[in-house]
């Protein structure tokens, strides 16, 4: 990210708009999201952020529960590629988070809102997600109705257990055998089923040995007249398997048909899942949606550091560009100068996010083609600089970069040197800045500067 935008802590608002996602690709849109510098654009993203806040106030937010990427595994079914079972209940989950959205948005029909258009984009298969829900239980388990030559082959793999069981429970039960047995249980080797004998009487149970124990004093066998039945459960069992596979190439295949509209309404339930974390975080924060303007006119009204506890943080007023270009901010130290620093830096940051701002109803922020900043200590031991070279070397990025569509921030103007010197230097960068039309706003503990605000057109002291 954006070291200015570091600096006014904008990746710690991401988070926070990231913890309302549902689904880790939002997750991951939102913390990727970049300030917009164009008017259009930003007020479309507010206006997206406005409309969810407005529909979850009349009708609760939206579930994103079931969201998942299922790209890959779609686009290798439209390939041909065979899916698994866990895939596929992936690719069912999504079918039915997507068909939920859009049951959610029915409440709202016939009342258009800036994100009518990417709800129509949604397009829910409830055959396809009913179809697989029906065939799978779960990501090892397939149904018996997931087709009649399925159901068949189990029924008959049933029966010949059965008998297969029925046989076994007649020898473990026979008082002739009874000694001959090390336990009267029926078990399976190999997918066979045994009955575990006596190694010193293996030649009394007639039939085919499995396996032996670990001490040699069990031998597995199964029996003779149990053997037809073993070997039809083998035959039936790869049956099974044939069939399993046919129907998971099936259900790929119709997955594959209709990739393209699963992985569209994907992407555009993410972005959904994005705009109405705005709105939630929007709603924590009791924001409001501010004008919005590319003048360079901001005007905050009690504003509130949305990082500061509610019941900590002292809400200011603000304004830079109407009446005054540049703001000049003095005070004692904790005296909250680079909180409202940073308010006004960082609020302008959310509007061009598309975010509410915890500020009061008809606050106004501009649209900046850049925010630089100069925030906090920057002491750089990499390079061995000292805090004021630090700062200083930043300062002389930001006049480089800086031009009449920036909003400029400076903490601490000119500290760290010779008073005399740090008011001299501090008065130096700001009259450069005012050159190139730049919005300025700056705190500084000298007295000088105090007095050059006073006497400086354009120029007042917050």
């Amino acid at each position: 990210m954006n070291k200015n935008y570091k600096a006014l802590e904008l990746d710690k608002i991401l988070d926070l708009v990231a913890a309302e996602t549902t689904c880790p690709d939002a997750a991951a849109a939102v913390k990727a999201i970049e300030p917009v510098k164009s008017l259009v654009q930003a007020r479309m993203l507010l206006d997206e952020t406005d409309a969810a806040f407005v529909l979850m106030a009349k009708f609760g937010g939206p579930s994103f529960r079931d969201l998942k990427n299922v790209t890959n595994a779609l686009r290798r079914a439209a390939a041909g590629g065979g899916l698994g079972m866990r895939e596929l209940l992936d690719v069912a989950g999504t079918l039915r988070a997507i068909r939920a959205l859009q049951s959610w948005h029915d409440k709202s029909a016939g009342v258009h809102t800036a994100l009518s258009d990417r709800f129509s984009v949604l397009s829910s298969n409830k055959y396809l997600e009913e179809k697989i829900f029906t065939a799978i239980i779960s990501e090892e388990e397939m149904a018996d109705a997931a087709s009649p030559a399925l159901g068949t082959i189990r029924r008959k793999i049933r029966n010949a257990s059965a008998r297969a069981r029925d046989q076994l429970e007649k020898l473990v039960r026979s008082s002739s055998h009874q000694k001959h047995l090390q336990e009267s249980i029926i078990t399976q080797r190999g997918g066979r089923y045994v009955v575990p004998v006596k190694a010193e009487y293996r030649g009394e149970v007639p039939g085919l040995i499995h396996d032996t124990s670990a001490s040699g004093a069990t031998v597995f066998v199964e029996p003779m007249n149990v053997v037809e039945a073993n070997n039809e459960i083998r035959v039936l069992e790869s049956q099974e398997l044939e069939e399993i596979n046919r129907i998971l190439m099936e259900l790929s295949a119709e997955a594959g048909d209709f990739a393209d509209g699963i992985i569209r309404s994907y992407q555009t339930a993410v972005e959904l899942n994005v705009i109405f974390a705005k709105a939630q975080l929007g709603y924590r924060m009791k924001a409001t949606k501010p004008l919005l303007g590319e003048d360079g006119i901001t005007q905050l009204k009690s504003a509130r550091h949305p990082l500061i506890h509610k019941d900590k943080v002292v809400p200011t007023d603000i304004n830079l560009g109407k009446d005054f270009d540049t703001l000049i901010i003095t005070g004692p130290n904790t005296g909250g100068k680079t909180v409202a620093l940073k308010t006004l830096g960082l609020l302008s940051l959310m509007a061009m996010c598309g975010l509410m701002i915890p500020a009061g109803e008809g606050s106004r922020v501009s649209i900046y083609s850049h925010i630089l900043a100069d925030i906090g200590d920057e002491q750089s031991i990499e390079q061995s600089l000292s805090t004021f070279s630090a700062h200083m070397t930043n300062i002389i990025g930001i006049l480089k970069a800086a031009d009449e569509h920036s909003l400029v921030l400076l903490d601490e103007l000119g500290a760290g040197t010779d008073p005399v010197e740090g008011a001299a230097l501090a008065t130096a960068i700001i009259e450069e800045l005012r050159l190139k039309q730049v919005r300025l706003a700056c705190t500084t503990h000298y007295t000088e500067l105090k007095a050059y605000a006073l006497q400086t057109p354009g120029v007042i002291n917050g």
